[in-house]
């Protein structure tokens, strides 16, 4: 509290220095003109000092000098009004320059559109790596996670005392797991409990998993009150720091609870923002720290936070041409897209496990569904990169995906949420979880960016994506010629079979003798409905590494 005290004190006797005039009335200079003088002074000091305290208080707002410019303008503009003579043209001067300053921060946005797209400039690359099938991805939707936990939250002790708080996905001890912890549901909770009992995790790529309540106890939490309110309690440590997006709890390998808040800098003139580090509180002990993003702990995830991504995205669409031509001409304006899961990103896992916020960029005009790109940014430095796409073909963005979805179970009123685009066997594909009405998880949806009309779903991911690479094998897809699996030949006897009907067509898995399957519809193939085990066969396959591979051809040797 001596911070904001000592920063009240100094703008009160500055407040009181601009509002008192120096020759008040015609007695001034007598006894009672200078006590009454005083007595103003005073008086100035305290209210200001105490307006100011309270409203920095309870607002978190940095305490920068830069911050009054609203105020400057009030203060000067009153003592311009109080003075006379040699005073009042001196403190016209300062209300004329408070004016300008003010006109500066108001319009600071117009100048420095060049300077936000420059901060906000991103590699560019043509597609994102091909998905190996191997992984799972992450992709239970936090609806569905969140849902789950309250179904859950029985666990709690003394549960009447406490709410779900904002889900958070994240990589604990290797596994992805959605957190969420446990807050006051209001003042007088707070005021009884003192602190909250621990957090929920649960797996967030196994759908049919059950939320965990894991016992620790918190303090400084964003339900709190007072000094212990999280954001408060990270101001009154850092009054001048620039942070930016809410503060998002993180899980250390240990299972311990922290809250993180990344700081940084105005682009210019208060107005812009751009990623430096992040704040890291003990949230049980308060005890915090400051990190640059070059010096984050390896447990952080989401260092930068998606609303400083989401505005950093804003600033690459929009101000390529600089700020007018975003508003009028829009040449070359691409707009990231409104589905995110956090503040309109989606946070994404690589194969090494580091975590990127995923966004897709459309055109400005209206009812156009095409993907103009799509953007990952690393979540712990905040470098992006953008992805053109194939530019032979146009993609579909994650709205149109949706509306799909929407049509293709419009009779069920099941949606879909969080699409993320993946490259299935060389095809640019969007993943949607499906949900019914309740919120509750029904299926996975796969369908083609390039090519619409190629669609499936299935229980879970892996099965999707099983039927999804049966659909690019009938020949409408490029598993065939987009991935950079090698093409071989062989022969050999077979071991096993199993056939499944998949529409029109029958789905044919078989083991060969060099113990290895194979994949492959009769829709390319249609004599391989007469495979058994015992044929003689010669394939050609293209060599993925998965644990069924997509044949191209099937010759049964002796077949008439």
């Amino acid at each position: 509290m001596g911070n904001i005290f000592i920063f009240s004190l100094i703008i009160g006797i500055a407040s009181a220095l601009v509002l008192i005039p120096i020759y008040w009335n015609d007695h001034s200079s007598n006894k009672k003109g200078k006590q009454l003088k005083i007595e103003a002074f005073i008086t100035v000091i305290v209210i200001v000092m105490l307006l100011v305290s309270a409203f920095y208080y309870f607002t978190n707002f940095d305490r920068n000098l830069s911050s009054l410019w609203p105020f400057a303008i009030i203060l000067t503009a009153g003592g311009a009004v109080f003075a006379r003579g040699k005073e009042r043209r001196f403190k016209v001067l300062l209300f004329i320059g408070s004016l300008i300053l003010g006109v500066y921060f108001l319009t600071a946005f117009i100048f420095n559109a060049n300077e936000k797209y420059e901060q906000a400039k991103m590699t560019d690359k043509v597609e994102i790596k091909i998905f190996d099938e191997k992984e799972t991805p992450a992709s239970v939707p936090p609806q569905f996670a969140r849902n789950k936990m309250k179904k859950a939250f029985g666990q709690v002790p003394h549960t009447s005392f406490y709410e779900l708080g904002n889900l958070q996905i994240q990589k604990v001890n290797g596994e992805y797991v959605y957190v969420a912890p446990v807050e006051f549901s209001g003042f007088f909770k707070w005021w009884n409990g003192n602190e909250t009992p621990g957090y929920f995790s649960l797996s967030a790529t196994d759908s049919s998993a059950n939320p965990k309540f894991i016992k620790s106890t918190m303090v400084y939490t964003p339900s709190a009150y007072f000094n212990k309110n999280i954001e408060r309690h990270i101001r009154m440590k850092f009054p001048k720091k620039i942070f930016y997006g809410d503060v998002q709890l993180e899980i250390d390998e240990n299972g311990k609870p922290y809250y993180i808040r990344s700081y940084g800098d105005f682009i210019s003139a208060r107005n812009g923002f751009s990623a430096k580090g992040i704040v890291l509180v003990d949230a049980k002990t308060g005890v915090t720290k400051e990190y640059s993003l070059s010096a984050i702990p390896d447990f952080i995830d989401g260092a930068v936070s998606p609303e400083a991504i989401s505005l950093k995205n804003s600033y690459f669409g929009n101000y390529i041409h600089g700020f007018w031509n975003s508003k009028f001409g829009k040449s070359d304006v691409k707009l990231p897209s409104d589905e995110g899961t956090e503040a309109n990103v989606s946070p994404i896992f690589d194969e090494n496990g580091i975590m990127y916020y995923f966004t897709d960029f459309t055109s400005p005009k209206k009812n156009v569904d095409s993907m103009l790109g799509y953007s990952l940014t690393n979540a712990r430095t905040g470098k992006a990169t953008y992805y053109t796409g194939n530019p032979s073909e146009s993609y579909m963005d994650s709205q149109g995906t949706l509306q799909i979805i929407e049509k293709k179970f419009i009779e069920k009123k099941w949606h879909g949420k969080m699409p993320i685009l993946y490259n299935f066997y060389g095809e640019a594909s969007w993943l949607t979880p499906v949900l019914d009405s309740n919120g509750f998880l029904q299926n996975y949806f796969i369908v083609s960016a390039a090519n619409p009309e190629i669609s499936v779903y299935g229980i879970t991911p892996n099965e999707a994506l099983r039927q999804y690479k049966t659909a690019l094998q009938r020949g409408r897809g490029t598993v065939d010629g987009s991935s950079k699996a090698e093409e071989k030949e062989i022969s050999g006897t077979v071991l096993r079979v199993y056939k499944e009907k998949s529409g029109d067509f029958t789905v044919v898995s078989f083991f060969l003798d060099n113990h290895k399957n194979y994949i492959i519809s009769s829709e390319k193939e249609p004599m391989v409905i007469y495979l058994k085990e015992g044929d003689k066969v010669t394939l050609s396959y293209l060599e993925t590494g998965e644990d069924f591979q997509p044949a191209k051809k099937v010759k049964i040797e002796n077949f008439e």
